[in-house]
């Protein structure tokens, strides 16, 4: 035996059906009082109360979790961490009346971080965006999806995806990648889409798969970025080289990207501020899972969060992300994330906790192994200093979390 955690106050096992979780499933955190978990290694071995545990099991070290909250880590679906310059200009502007769009439209937002990207070290963009994960790590991020996007040249994109594997190796947690070369245009294809979109099929998404950097292929689908039809043709080309297929979708217009990507069969779309009742109940059906970015909206000072509470009641599982990146959201926590979840999507706070954990798990397909404490998983353990499951979207602004364990391993205490 590695480590006992005891005498936690609540112990929060989101055991339940090996699925993501929606409807009033959503809404079930399974918890113990009184609670105990036992690791062997990097699993868990034994989950039940204090007493059960300590009469059954012995540890050279245990864990006291008296009036605490241990609960899984947080998996985070949905990141762009690796970039150079941060955009705190674009906040401002902002404030002072621009849109998103007229900002990217005017030079600013993605295409502003490609120059910086490119021109940029391997090395230099590691030590950046390491220094940042491990912020996520203090957070109580135990895995995270990292998407490239900031080269959109197929050496910069490489670039990137190569730094995501390296802090998946060096970093103590699972860092899943993207390729997102379909992020925006770059500059030098502005007036020449279809240029870009024949590089992208025919040079960097074979490149990609050949070295095999990326699980995942992304595509930003908007009005003003990759239109319906555009994306149907990179995604399709995607699946047919291997890639499995996720979606920043009907963001801010209703243009039928929750209907694509279930037509599509992407593992999740994300974003959705915008979709339809049409797309919801396309996506139930073909089992997408919604993964929502509330922090992305509240920076950006729109009214337009996405209809978390239909889409849970129509029995579509919903997952949560920080969408932590340079311009829309420079977020690295997802408790603040369960906190807008709730206030903004009116999520109640166990559903919250379900799409941060669970249902995240399973919008990267790794919910067999991580999302919640049960026998046989990994042990991803987050010990919170707090009196109950509820406290932790209501004390926001500062971090909860007093111990980070990541397969059976403490790796932070904040």
């Amino acid at each position: 035996m590695n480590i006992l955690i005891t005498n936690a106050r609540q112990l929060i096992t989101l055991k339940g059906p090996a699925k993501a979780r929606a409807g009033k499933e959503a809404d079930e955190l399974f918890i113990i009082e009184n609670g105990a978990v036992a690791i062997k290694g990097e699993k868990i071995l034994a989950v039940g109360t204090t007493e059960e545990i300590k009469a059954n099991y012995i540890s050279d070290k245990t864990i006291d979790a008296s009036n605490k909250v241990v609960m899984p880590g947080f998996v985070d679906p949905h990141t762009h961490p690796v970039f150079v310059n941060t955009r705190e200009h674009e906040f401002e502007m902002r404030i002072k009346g621009k849109s998103y769009v007229e900002i990217s439209q005017s030079g600013g937002g993605i295409r502003s971080s490609i120059k910086a990207v490119r021109e940029a070290s391997e090395d230099e963009l590691y030590e950046l965006s390491e220094k940042r994960i491990k912020r996520m790590i203090s957070n109580g991020t135990t895995t995270l999806e990292a998407k490239s996007g900031y080269g959109l040249s197929t050496e910069s994109e490489i670039k990137m995806l190569k730094v995501i594997k390296r802090l998946d190796e060096n970093l103590p947690i699972d860092i899943i990648p993207t390729f997102m070369g379909a992020h925006e245009f770059p500059i030098e294809y502005i007036d020449n889409h279809e240029e870009y979109i024949r590089i992208l099929k025919e040079e960097m998404m074979p490149e990609v798969k050949k070295q095999n950097l990326a699980e995942y292929c992304d595509i930003f689908t908007e009005e003003h970025v990759y239109n319906i039809e555009q994306s149907r043709d990179i995604l399709n080309r995607a699946k047919n080289l291997g890639f499995k297929i996720r979606m920043h979708a009907d963001e801010i217009k209703p243009i039928g990207g929750a209907e694509l990507a279930a037509e599509v069969g992407a593992v999740s779309a994300d974003h959705l501020g915008a979709a339809s009742d049409k797309g919801i109940e396309a996506m139930k059906n073909a089992g997408v899972i919604a993964t929502l970015l509330p922090g992305t909206i509240f920076s950006l000072g729109m009214k337009s969060y996405a209809r978390a509470r239909d889409m849970i009641d129509a029995g579509l599982p919903v997952a949560l992300a920080t969408d932590y990146n340079p311009g829309s959201c420079n977020c690295d926590s997802m408790q603040f994330i369960i906190t807008l979840a709730c206030l903004q999507m009116k999520m109640t706070v166990a559903e919250a906790i379900t799409a941060s954990t669970i249902n995240a798990a399973y919008s990267l397909e790794m919910g067999d192994k991580i999302g919640s404490l049960e026998v046989g998983k990994y042990a991803d353990i987050l010990i919170m200093d707090m009196p109950s499951y509820q406290y932790l979207p209501y004390h926001f602004g500062s971090n909860n979390v007093e111990t980070v364990i990541k397969n059976g391993k403490v790796i932070a205490s904040p």
